[in-house]
């Protein structure tokens, strides 16, 4: 028996292709997202070197010598801050502005918190009505108060004290501070406190325990709202007092500018004096306070 190999000719298979990823539907390549380097860092270099030429001139004029033109404050000298914080009373502001911010910032933070749990945990017919109310009260400038408030002070034998400022300011931070606190309170689940309640807490301590440590984002952004305006706001702090033991430092640094001259080293100086406290303070609280911001945009 012959047997004869017969030889097969397999044709040859091309190679699997691989499938493309599935593109979202209506997804589609944008101009900007292929932009050159140079198109995103130039607009933002002009916009950084134009925010930064101001605080570069304050800088300019605190450290250099009286009478100087330089453009560099070399050699430096500090007779300015020595002149403002010795002659100018300077130091005395400070304190004054400090207490003033601490003092507002502590009565913002525990009336809102109270007045936001009320707004967020409980129903009540004029609620919609006080929500409004709240909201229309953030367009009545803080000069429209200061009749009313003079009037009540005066009758309370508050005028020339820090506690007219104090009270002045609580009251102008409280609708905005409210509304916060009760949009960072409708994130907290509900029922993260009625599991607090059934294991034998009140509603207090539920909240404390539960709620509270949860919130402490929200509360150091409305506090440190609170601390900046009541900081550099001028207008309560110029009404009501007069002594100058009492003034703030937005008050001080008005009196170094007079109708015939300015003395611009000392003004300058003066103004990196209010404005290091702030700075030191944002940039301790920097994560907490974009993490406060976020709290209320995203609903848990």
């Amino acid at each position: 028996m012959i047997t004869k190999d017969i030889d097969t000719v397999v044709p040859a298979v091309p190679a699997p292709v691989a499938d493309k990823p599935p593109q979202r539907p209506g997804k589609r390549r944008r101009a900007w997202d292929e932009a050159p380097r140079w198109q995103i860092y130039v607009p933002l270099g002009i916009y950084l070197l134009f925010t930064l030429i101001p605080f570069y001139w304050i800088l300019l004029f605190a450290l250099r010598k009286p009478g100087s033109t330089s453009l560099v404050p070399w050699p430096m000298t500090f007779e300015h801050f020595e002149k403002v914080w010795n002659e100018r009373s300077f130091g005395t502001y400070f304190e004054n502005s400090v207490y003033v911010g601490v003092a507002t910032l502590f009565m913002t933070t525990l009336v809102a918190l109270a007045g936001g749990y009320a707004l967020a945990r409980f129903d009540f017919k004029i609620k919609r009505a006080f929500m409004l109310a709240l909201l229309c009260s953030q367009f009545v400038p803080g000069a429209l108060l200061l009749v009313p408030l003079f009037q009540i002070f005066a009758e309370l034998q508050m005028i020339n004290s820090l506690g007219s400022v104090i009270i002045a300011e609580t009251v102008f931070q409280l609708p905005l501070s409210m509304i916060l606190i009760s949009g960072f309170i409708r994130n907290v689940p509900y029922s993260l406190e009625e599991a607090a309640w059934v294991d034998g807490c009140n509603r207090f301590t539920g909240f404390r325990v539960v709620v509270l440590p949860l919130l402490r984002p929200g509360l150091i952004a409305v506090g440190s709202f609170a601390f900046v305006h009541s900081w550099n706001h001028f207008l309560f702090a110029l009404m009501f007092l007069s002594n100058q033991d009492k003034q703030t430092i937005p008050v001080g640094l008005n009196s170094l500018m007079s109708a015939d001259s300015v003395d611009l080293g000392a003004l300058a100086a003066g103004g990196i004096i209010a404005a290091v406290p702030v700075v030191i303070v944002f940039a301790f609280i920097q994560k907490w306070l974009i993490t406060g911001f976020s709290a209320g945009a995203v609903k848990g």
